[in-house]
């Protein structure tokens, strides 16, 4: 004989119960001297509206099939599965192996005559029961998120824990890394680059993972909840039986709270993010990119040079062996046609362009002052734009290709020749140069 046993929280009168139904069938057992212990089954802290995540349910009803289990007792039904589909299904299948299973409560042998029709009702009256514990629970979750009152898990995003009241506090540490990706990310870095930089570093997520992903950056960046606000019902379950999340695209009422916990990054950052993430959408989607491809020499040009007479992108080659590093039209041949007639471009030529448009940008005073006059502009993105282009004018003119400069300013590069170039950078300005 074997028992199976479960409770579906981690609750401490839960847990008590689950003790008590392990040791109740111990002791059933081996006080009947027709049955020999097979195995105690037990599922902690698990819901019976699927079986899938049951593993000693799994491992009952594999043993069963291996022939060695003959029979099969548990408390009730509902502890056995409160899925109806369920409950016929693996009872059917044991009942053709010749096992019965013994409900207790109900005081049914599922080998008796009779015995599934009764099943059927009750299995079908847990599964109910199971729906109206699922519905007052949501019922109970919304009350709290028109109330303010926060649910859910800090471990699904980076850089908050919760005090003993349930209030959102500042995981310092973790805070540090939500703060590199903002300001790096306004820097010019892509989140693939920057993803592929704290992956290469080791630095921890938010479940200690040194994995990124290009998707786990964009969703720091989006987090409402890094600048003290909170928008609550993001996702809502679907399907009780399933317990499937699925985004929230208005099926169920949302909540948006602001200032309801300290933040990590101020609002006028987080506002100014927002717009790069849509400018940046908004530029792959008009010259038809996927996203920006990373590279070692080429990230601040990589998927910004295009061609001034066809608009195609252009690509950068090297032939290492000849240091030969040149940038090409993608229109340039269309199966094996020539069909765009814009010159190679050199990478040095591109570098060089670059730092001569940069000196024309910040040493023009007439930019000077409509950079001043942009920083009380509407736009966050716009005042942070001119207040980097104001710090960036007080020092030196360059004298050589700075990487790190190109990457935050440029926007756009658009090839009118070999050596004729004109540079768009993040304020909006366009230079024409010759090299």
């Amino acid at each position: 004989m074997a028992a199976y046993c479960r409770v579906s929280t981690d609750d401490e009168d839960q847990l008590h119960s689950f003790g008590a139904q392990v040791d109740y069938y111990k002791k059933y057992i081996s006080e009947h001297e027709q049955y020999q212990l097979a195995d105690i089954y037990a599922d902690e802290g698990i819901s019976g509206t699927s079986t899938k995540k049951r593993k000693d349910f799994q491992r009952l009803i594999n043993d069963c099939r291996d022939g060695k289990v003959d029979i099969v007792i548990t408390k009730s039904i509902s502890r056995f599965a409160r899925n109806t589909q369920d409950c016929l299904r693996y009872m059917r299948e044991l009942k053709d192996r010749g096992i019965p299973i013994i409900f207790e409560k109900e005081n049914i042998n599922s080998m008796d005559a009779g015995g599934e029709l009764l099943f059927t009702i009750l299995s079908s009256l847990a599964q109910d029961e199971s729906r109206n514990i699922s519905e007052n629970s949501k019922w109970g979750i919304r009350t709290k998120f028109k109330n303010g009152e926060l649910h859910l898990n800090t471990y699904k995003f980076l850089g908050y824990d919760k005090n003993e009241e349930g209030k959102l506090i500042i995981n310092e540490e973790q805070a540090k890394t939500v703060r590199r990706i903002y300001k790096e990310f306004l820097e010019g870095k892509n989140p693939q680059q920057i993803a592929k930089d704290l992956e290469y570093e080791g630095v921890p997520g938010c479940i200690g993972q040194t994995k990124w992903y290009t998707s786990t950056v964009i969703g720091i960046l989006k987090n409402e909840k890094h600048k003290g606000d909170a928008l609550l019902q993001k996702t809502y379950t679907s399907d009780f039986l399933t317990n499937k999340q699925v985004k929230n695209h208005g099926e169920v009422p949302q909540v948006y709270i602001e200032d309801n916990h300290e933040g990590i990054i101020d609002k006028e950052t987080w506002e100014a993010v927002q717009e790069e993430l849509a400018r940046r959408e908004a530029f792959l989607k008009e010259h038809g990119i996927k996203m920006y491809v990373q590279g070692v020499d080429t990230i601040p040009f990589s998927c910004k040079v295009f061609c001034g007479k066809c608009g195609k992108l252009y690509s950068r080659h090297s032939w290492n062996s000849r240091g030969i590093h040149q940038w090409q039209c993608k229109g340039r041949r269309v199966n094996g046609v020539l069909t765009c007639t814009n010159d190679f471009v050199d990478d040095a030529d591109l570098r060089k362009g670059f730092v001569c448009a940069y000196n024309k940008l910040i040493t023009d005073n007439s930019r000077v002052a409509e950079w001043k006059k942009a920083t009380q502009a509407k736009s966050p993105l716009k005042r942070l734009r001119a207040k980097q282009m104001l710090e960036l004018a007080k020092q030196d003119p360059l004298t050589g290709y700075v990487e790190e400069l190109a990457q935050l300013v440029l926007t756009e590069v658009t090839i009118l020749g070999a050596k004729k170039y004109k540079f768009m950078f993040m304020d909006g300005n366009k230079i024409k140069v010759y090299v």
